[in-house]
């Protein structure tokens, strides 16, 4: 068991925290609307994680095969989406910019919608099976019992949350040094930028694949 928790901790903090499209989204949401949708895309990326985790112990080597090979049509898709997500969120930054007085980012999106919204936004992202099953699959001796698959999925999950909503933190503590106008367009710019540059990087990934 003990093994198991380590193995999932590890795995679930590998996982999460090299920088990518989510982690720069959950800093960005955080910052520019407030920190409660912050930690709603912080829970809805580590809730996919642990979904993937989970897959990867149940299917084995299996689910990972078949996922990777839809790898392209899906990495397609999430760029496209997290294209969308990054001009939106430029064009609210500008507009709530040019009138300060105009409604708030975050009226009318609840946290819960920005929740489902990553948690369907990280699932189409194949990698993140194929990395658990390699893991489980890897492992020296025979396939994990239930118990030790379990720790392992919830062992993962606490990692990937733990992680993301430090991010989110970050990013509500970063939006508080940003109070002003040109501040908060800066971080909008920014963030939204790096989100689209992340997907063209998603893009060329996908098509030399």
């Amino acid at each position: 068991m003990t093994d198991a928790l380590l193995t999932g901790l590890l795995a679930g903090y590998g996982i999460a925290m090299p920088v990518g499209a989510m982690s720069v989204l959950i800093v960005t949401l955080s910052a520019q609307v407030s920190w409660r949708h912050g930690t709603a895309a912080a829970l809805g990326v580590a809730t996919a994680d642990g979904l993937y985790a989970l897959v990867a112990v149940v299917g084995g080597a299996a689910s990972s095969h078949a996922i990777a090979s839809v790898t392209r049509p899906l990495r397609l898709v999430s760029a496209a989406v997290l294209v969308l997500i990054a001009l939106h969120g430029l064009v609210t930054a500008v507009r709530t910019h040019q009138a300060p007085a105009a409604r708030p980012p975050a009226t009318g999106r609840s946290p819960l919608r920005t929740y489902t919204g990553l948690v369907g936004l990280t699932l189409l992202n194949p990698v993140t099976v194929v990395y658990f099953a390699a893991l489980v699959v890897g492992r020296p001796g025979t396939a994990p019992s239930p118990a030790a698959g379990a720790v392992f999925v919830a062992a993962a999950f606490a990692a990937s949350v733990s992680w993301q909503v430090l991010l989110a933190s970050g990013g509500a503590l970063l939006g508080r040094f940003l109070t002003g106008e040109r501040g908060r367009l800066t971080m909008a710019v920014a963030g939204n930028g790096v989100i689209l540059l992340l997907a063209a990087r998603l893009t060329w990934t996908a098509l030399r694949a």
